[in-house]
């Protein structure tokens, strides 16, 4: 009711980028995590050329992320709610934002929305994005092309490599 114009764009129309959304969800994964235990000093050491910022601020791109999802060690350092965290980070990027949505999408969301809150994780743009807009995701949401996000991300990186 408090709305003046109608939006420019349809929400059916709207299409948020699943390697957006992963950069956002890994985001808020790592801001909370302790930076003395070892999960945290192990993404220090398994990405040495990440700045301190960076790495406490939790921007990865996502060679990174997927690296660091097949990584089995990095899982077993995780305790608790962090390893609840992870595990519905990764069942969220198989099973939601990957090729093709699994048919239990709306409980993994709901899970993955729980547990980063008792992470103590804030509820961020992309992430309340993706529990109100749930439904206009396209069933092969993860199959768009994320081509010029990521080579727009390569450039940014070469660049901060060269200053």
């Amino acid at each position: 009711m408090n709305v003046e114009n109608q939006p420019l764009v349809e929400l059916s129309k709207i299409l948020l980028s699943s390697m957006h959304l992963k950069f956002g969800l890994m985001k808020n994964f790592v801001k909370p995590l302790n930076q003395e235990e070892a999960a945290f000093i192990y993404l220090w050491e398994k990405f040495p050329r990440l700045s301190e910022a960076k790495l406490k601020a939790g921007v990865f791109i996502g060679p990174q992320i997927r690296d660091l999802i097949k990584d089995g060690y990095f899982n077993t350092l995780l305790q608790g709610d962090e390893k609840a965290a992870w595990d519905s980070f990764k069942f969220i990027v198989k099973g939601f934002l990957g090729n093709r949505r699994a048919r239990n999408y709306e409980e993994l969301v709901n899970s993955l929305l729980q547990r980063y809150q008792r992470l103590g994780c804030h509820m961020l743009l992309k992430i309340h994005l993706l529990h109100l807009l749930l439904d206009f995701f396209l069933e092969n949401h993860g199959a768009v092309s994320d081509e010029h996000g990521g080579r727009f991300h390569q450039h940014i990186s070469s660049m901060e490599k060269r200053y």
